[in-house]
């Protein structure tokens, strides 16, 4: 991103809702870097860091890693990312840990997607996993080359029981709960741009041409 100056992101979503597609399609056209909460705290404990080994204990403890530990290990790749433009993807999760994240490092953009509810639990019941790896397919709009078979081993693909659509009626409504108070200090900061649809193809031209504007 030469000759631009450092672009600073968050993208929120629901699960289903699109959010790992429209990511990529940022990354790989925008060209910054993709920092997922999830990817770094399953590091952090690989590598067995204290931050790491703190969340270890809480997630063995059956217990959610706790806002000031989150805060830690988000705010430590953050200081090793300070000469890139980057999109942060699944934190904060609550009100305080956008607070602590905005003393920190204060954002440039808040991409909120607005799927309705029935739309991605319509979505996600036709979605089908090869377990071993995480891949994840559907079978109305993007299927296996095969039936109910992962392309690259040839194992039989599984539906996870928190896909049913009770379950996932259940974490969107989590979802809803936990990040209303996140976008709405957001939105009170000026920084939130929200994008509403039923399908990724049709939102994404809408974000690409906001960032565009913004990403100079």
């Amino acid at each position: 991103m030469a000759g631009r100056r450092l672009f600073r992101a968050l993208i929120m979503g629901a699960p289903g809702s699109g959010k790992g597609t429209i990511s990529e399609r940022i990354v790989s056209d925008f060209g910054l870097k993709h920092l997922s909460s999830g990817d770094l705290l399953r590091s952090q404990i690989l590598q067995k860091t204290d931050v790491g080994l703190q969340a270890q204990k809480y997630i063995d403890e059956g217990a959610l890693v706790p806002d000031e530990t989150m805060v830690a290990l988000i705010s430590a790749e953050l200081k090793k990312l300070a000469e890139h433009s980057w999109l942060l993807d699944g934190f904060p999760r609550t009100r305080h840990q956008a607070e602590a994240l905005h003393k920190v490092q204060p954002l440039d953009t808040v991409i909120s997607l607005n799927v309705p509810f029935q739309v991605i639990i319509d979505r996600i019941k036709d979605r089908w996993v090869h377990l071993p790896s995480g891949r994840i397919y559907n079978t109305l709009f993007n299927p296996p080359k095969n039936p109910f078979t992962d392309d690259v081993t040839g194992e039989r693909l599984v539906q996870r029981a928190d896909d049913a659509p009770d379950a996932v009626r259940k974490r969107l409504e989590v979802y809803q709960a936990s990040a209303g108070p996140v976008i709405e200090f957001y939105r009170e900061l000026g920084v939130l741009e929200e994008f509403s649809g039923s399908e990724t193809n049709k939102i994404w031209p809408h974000v690409r041409r906001m960032l565009q504007q913004r990403i100079q």
